[in-house]
């Protein structure tokens, strides 16, 4: 998983290999025609080029769906496991000509539960917090399809996948 960090944080998809980008069932940035069969090529075992593509996402959207149980020390970031939300957002990527583009999923939890419902969007690891159904639309167009994160809901980075955010119990 080295190789594909690497890769994420400098923008260059030199390094993955097939079984990296099969595990994760896309590759974390878009790749030129050139770049898809030189790495078609390097990972074929007969030398020769055959089609495995996967499909290539330039962004990966997950969605938090965690419940937990009623006076957990943490929050939920949905109350009954359905989330408005998510839908709201691969609505409007599909009406803004985004599928087979950028990929939105439910995820599991991503423990940033004191600032739920959160989202965060790879290659660029942006992470949302307090996100609410009617911010769907501007993550869509400013972000998703414009490229520039909506600045208002992102997370700090001293609260992301650390103990020590202040906002934690």
């Amino acid at each position: 998983m080295g190789n594909w960090r690497a890769a994420a944080e400098t923008g260059q998809p030199r390094g993955l290999n097939l079984k990296e980008a099969q595990r994760f069932r896309f590759l974390p940035f878009p790749l030129t025609q050139a770049e898809r069969e030189e790495f078609h090529l390097r990972n074929s075992s007969s030398g020769i080029q055959e089609d495995h593509s996967l499909p290539v996402f330039e962004r990966h959207v997950f969605v938090c769906h965690n419940v937990r149980p009623e006076g957990a020390p943490r929050p939920s970031c949905t109350a009954d496991g359905k989330s408005e939300l998510h839908a709201q957002l691969q609505q409007l990527a599909k009406e803004a000509g985004l599928a087979g583009r950028v990929r939105i999923n439910k995820s599991g939890c991503l423990d940033q539960c004191e600032h739920g419902p959160t989202v965060v969007v790879y290659p660029e690891a942006i992470w949302y917090g307090h996100v609410q159904p009617a911010d769907a639309a501007e993550i869509v167009k400013d972000h998703l399809v414009g490229g520039r994160p909506v600045e208002r809901l992102r997370l700090a980075d001293e609260c992301i996948n650390t103990k020590t955010c202040p906002h934690r119990p």
